[in-house]
């Protein structure tokens, strides 16, 4: 309970920009919680005081009195759905917002951990649960009880006996009301965890379909889609099987209260107890007073919904965001050496079982340039991210021109270096915005500019649009050569300090090939540059190689002095680099 109370006043605080419309919308509320019974006590008033005693001029003002009352009931209904569905809109957008800017912060591990689907039903279904609390959940619920309220005090004025013969069936609409309540909440939460279990395996398989196609699972995947799509219909058809019967028991139970009042309010109409008019005003008033609590269930559920959609998108606002004990040092004098002093770092949490970095010490002189090399699994990639912290290292120190990383600004830290990975992302965007990522200081001249060094400008002006050409999701329009040189390009423009490459060449072509290392040599002239070397070439123009093997750096030198130590390095050239050195000769030959 004081959960929900304090999920509950985090809402109401997205509320505070909006509240002269939430207060308007609550007012309007009110007021047509007492329209309705105010034209039952009209249509009373009119057959008794008119009709049985005839006389058509006031009959006629009074039924044009009854019909302003329905125009205007009208009218307000259509102004208060719209305002509660703007508030509740409006909360989505600032709180979606949030959301979003959040999960761009939020650590990498969050994401090693949690299915890109979960994130998207977070983002799009909860946030419009949440916002159904609003348009359809709580302003309805405060009407529908001020409505009961008029209601119930309009039947005991009209006639106590016949109200107290009616109220017999309500106990037992209370108890379907509740279990009602209570069932749908648990088939409604169900629900939600299957939508996000069908959004993560969408994602996943659609991102993963060239693997699903390649390997043949289009059946076998095929299977499990339709396990889980099916736990996602019965979720649902579970919710709508006890809709089915709440509804038919409450008009069941109205219309026991309907024979009721014909029986009893006849009687009393005969023996001069009640009159005509409040016969017809209670045949009104029943399905007022049931419709509201019929309704109320399905607002209380969808209260509740919201509340838990709530508490997963505050859950997910809460979870620790990338470095919680970031620096307040910006500048743009950033020279770019780097030193790593026994740094030690685990992706695990602690107690650390399998560190991946295991006291890793090497320094990298401004303008110079050195070459990580080592199988899969030796720690390269970590130095990268540990370096930009995309992840925080557990023991050591690592700096940039004597400082320690962790006091610099976050922006100024990773302004300063540029990112070159093996596996190029682009959005679905044009190649403009996928060199300048929308930073107003790229301009198009700086990006033409790049592209002219990098040497991509002669195949990006053969394509329809040249640099507004769409590059669709992923870059899936461009050949894996062509995405790298944009990646290049975007690095190229910020003018990094400090660059970063993982250079990775294996799967383009030749003419490709020599055009991304004529990049990488004006990429890394006169900067600091730190290298996962896949190539000969790369390895060769290295100030120095640090040969890395499960976590440690074991060797250090230039490619000459590494091969003298006839240690890991030159085994790792005998089956990496090798093969490729004696292919070399038929091309510088020609």
């Amino acid at each position: 309970m004081k959960t929900s109370l304090r999920q509950f006043k985090r809402i109401v605080e997205y509320i505070r920009p909006y509240s002269n419309l939430f207060i308007l919308s609550v007012t309007i509320t009110f007021f047509l919680a007492f329209i309705s019974p105010a034209r039952v006590l009209l249509t009373q008033y009119m057959i008794d005081h008119y009709v049985r005693i005839p006389n058509l001029p006031m009959l006629l003002n009074c039924t044009l009195a009854l019909i302003l009352l329905l125009i205007a009931e009208g009218v307000l209904q259509f102004a208060g759905s719209y305002i509660s569905s703007l508030v509740g809109l409006n909360i989505v957008k600032d709180i979606r917002v949030n959301l979003f800017s959040h999960i761009s912060k939020l650590r990498l591990s969050y994401f090693d951990t949690t299915p890109i689907g979960t994130l998207v039903t977070r983002v799009v279904s909860d946030m419009e649960t949440i916002g159904d609390m609003f348009s359809e959940g709580l302003i309805e619920i405060t009407g529908d009880l001020l409505k009961l309220l008029a209601v119930l005090g309009l039947m005991f004025y009209f006639n106590v006996k016949i109200t107290l013969v009616l109220l017999t069936t309500i106990p037992v609409l209370l108890i379907a009301t509740n279990w009602f309540k209570n069932s749908v909440k648990s088939a409604f939460q169900d629900v939600r965890t299957q939508v996000a279990r069908l959004n993560a395996f969408v994602q996943e398989h659609i991102t993963g379909m060239t693997i699903v196609q390649v390997f043949n699972r289009e059946a076998p995947e095929f299977e499990k889609f339709k396990e889980i799509n099916g736990r996602h219909r019965d979720a649902n058809i579970r919710s709508v099987w006890y809709y089915s019967i709440f509804f038919p028991i409450v008009e069941i139970l109205s219309s026991i209260a309907l024979g009721l009042l014909v029986w009893y309010g006849g009687k009393s109409v005969l023996g001069g107890v009640a009159t005509p008019g409040d016969l017809v005003a209670f045949i009104m008033l029943i399905n007022m007073l049931f419709r509201p609590i019929r309704m109320l269930a399905d607002r209380f559920n969808t209260l509740q919904m919201g509340m838990v959609s709530s508490e997963r998108v505050f859950k997910l606002l809460d979870s620790q965001v990338a470095p919680v004990n970031e620096g307040t040092l910006q500048t743009d004098a950033i020279l770019g050496a780097v030193l790593f002093r026994d740094v030690w770092f685990s992706y695990e949490e602690e107690p650390v079982q399998n560190w991946i970095l295991k006291g890793i010490s090497f320094q990298v002189k401004r303008g110079e340039t050195i070459a990580l090399v080592g199988a899969t699994g030796a720690g390269k990639t970590s130095i990268i991210n540990l370096l930009n912290r995309f992840y925080e290292y557990s023991k050591g120190e690592i700096t940039i021109d004597g400082i320690s990383i962790r006091d610099y600004e976050l922006h100024a830290l990773r302004s300063s270096i540029g990112l070159v990975l093996q596996d190029v992302f682009l959005f679905s965007d044009t190649i403009a915005n996928n060199i300048s990522l929308y930073d107003p200081d790229v301009t198009p001249e700086r990006i033409m500019e790049a592209s002219k060094a990098i040497g991509a400008h002669d195949f990006i002006m053969k394509l329809p649009g040249n640099y507004e050409y769409n590059v669709m999701e992923r870059g899936g329009m461009l050949s894996v050569g062509q995405r790298q040189l944009i990646a290049f390009i975007r690095a190229y423009v910020v003018n990094p300090k400090i660059l970063i490459l993982d250079e990775a060449t294996s799967s383009i072509d030749t003419a490709s090939e020599i055009l991304i290392q004529k990049a990488t040599d004006k990429l890394i002239s006169n900067r600091t540059s730190i290298i996962i070397a896949h190539r000969l070439a790369t390895v060769q123009k290295a100030s120095r190689i640090l040969v890395l093997d499960h976590g440690q750096l074991i060797e250090s030198g230039t490619h000459q002095e590494l091969l003298k130590l006839n240690g890991h390095y030159k085994k790792l050239y005998a089956l990496q680099f090798k093969p490729e050195e004696e292919t070399e000769p038929q091309t510088q030959g020609s």
